[in-house]
């Protein structure tokens, strides 16, 4: 598994690496990385649509191949984004939920799911 080697660090620079190659940096300005995450987060949405909720185990293989290229592609786009305007991911997602064990106590709300905000 390359989860348990690979760092942000690389996979940004694997994502960058690709955007140049490819002469894209003029498109890939924020709002339309913005944009183009939002497109793929749907895209992932789409394969859960109108679906019963169902443990990972009921997924086909076949599925599941699906939704990992739409994960794949909404996680590659926010690292796009952040390279696009220059922010830490690592920071940002430690701080982030650094934020969220501030608001959901776990002694307060395990067991339930979050609220809106």
């Amino acid at each position: 598994m390359v989860d348990a080697t690979a760092t942000v660090k690389e996979l940004r620079e694997r994502v960058a690496r690709f955007v140049t190659a490819r002469d894209w940096e003029r498109f890939h300005n924020p709002k339309d990385v913005a944009i183009a995450l939002s497109i793929e987060a749907s895209e992932l949405l789409e394969r859960f649509l109108w679906r019963e909720p169902a443990p990972p185990s009921r997924i086909t293989p076949e599925e599941r191949v699906a939704i990992t290229d739409e994960l794949a592609d909404v996680l590659i786009y926010g690292l796009n984004l952040g390279n696009a305007l220059g922010i830490d991911v690592s920071d940002a997602i430690l701080a982030k939920v650094g934020k969220n064990e501030v608001r959901y106590p776990e002694d307060r709300v395990r067991g339930r799911p979050p609220s809106p905000p």
